[in-house]
C-alpha cells in the first residue's frame, strides 16, 4: 500500500495534484484545503496517502497532514460515504471542524457539504459521535469563527494567502474568521498577521 508520497510537484488543477517520484507521475486527488496548502510546482511536496482499490481502479488520495487522512479514514467509514465524497466533506470542512460537529451531534451544519443530505448527516453523527469523543466548549467556538471565515471569497483568500505563508490551515481560518468579512481580501490579511503575531 502506498502509505505516502515525497517528490515534485509538477501539475495542480482544482481537485488533484501530481507528484514525480523517481520519474514517475502520481496522480492523487486532495482536498480543498490541501491544495491551498501545496507550494509551488517544481517545489518539493509531501503527502499522506489513501490508496482505494477497485476491481477496475486504483484510486490515490492525498493529504497535506496525518490528521486530515484520519479524519478521512473516518469518515469513509460510515455505510454511504466513499473516498470521493469523503473528500467533498474534507473540502468543505478541516478535519478539526468535520470532528466538533461530529462530536456535539450538528448534523444540519455536515450539509453544507456537496453530496451530503440531512438523513446521511444524522448516519454519520450517528456512527461516529463515540469515536470522536467530547469536544470543549472553545474548540466549538474555534470552529465558528472558522467557519466566518469560509463565509466569503475575500476570506477565503485571505485564508488561502496566509497558509502559503506558513500559517496552518487552522491557524488562518481562526484568524481571519475572527475578523469582519466585509473587509477587502488586503485589509484581512495585515489584520490577521497583527493578530498572529500577538500570539508569538
Amino acid at each position: 500500500m502506498i502509505a505516502s508520497l515525497r517528490g515534485r510537484l509538477i501539475f495542480t488543477d482544482n481537485t488533484s495534484a501530481v507528484v514525480e517520484c523517481g520519474g514517475v507521475g502520481l496522480r492523487c486527488t486532495v482536498t480543498k484545503n490541501t491544495l491551498y496548502r501545496l507550494p509551488q510546482k517544481g517545489n518539493e511536496v509531501f503527502l499522506h496517502t489513501f490508496l482505494a482499490v477497485r476491481e477496475d481502479s486504483l484510486d490515490l488520495y492525498g493529504f497535506s497532514d496525518s490528521d486530515e487522512l484520519e479524519a478521512f479514514r473516518l469518515i469513509t467509514s460510515v455505510n454511504g460515504v466513499g473516498p470521493k465524497l469523503g473528500i467533498a466533506i474534507l473540502s468543505e470542512f478541516t478535519a478539526e471542524r468535520l470532528t466538533v460537529f461530529i462530536a456535539s451531534g450538528d448534523a444540519k451544519a455536515l450539509t453544507a457539504a456537496a453530496g451530503v443530505g440531512i438523513k446521511l448527516a444524522q448516519r454519520i453523527v450517528l456512527e461516529l459521535k463515540d469515536k470522536v469523543g467530547a469536544v470543549s466548549i472553545g474548540a466549538a467556538e474555534d470552529v465558528k469563527a472558522i467557519g466566518n471565515a469560509t463565509a466569503h471569497t475575500n476570506t477565503a483568500e485571505a485564508v488561502a494567502a496566509l497558509v502559503s505563508l506558513g500559517y496552518s490551515q487552522s491557524e488562518a481560518s481562526l484568524a481571519v474568521g475572527r475578523l469582519d468579512g466585509t473587509l477587502s481580501t488586503d485589509k484581512l490579511i495585515k489584520q490577521a498577521l497583527k493578530s498572529l503575531a500577538r500570539r508569538i
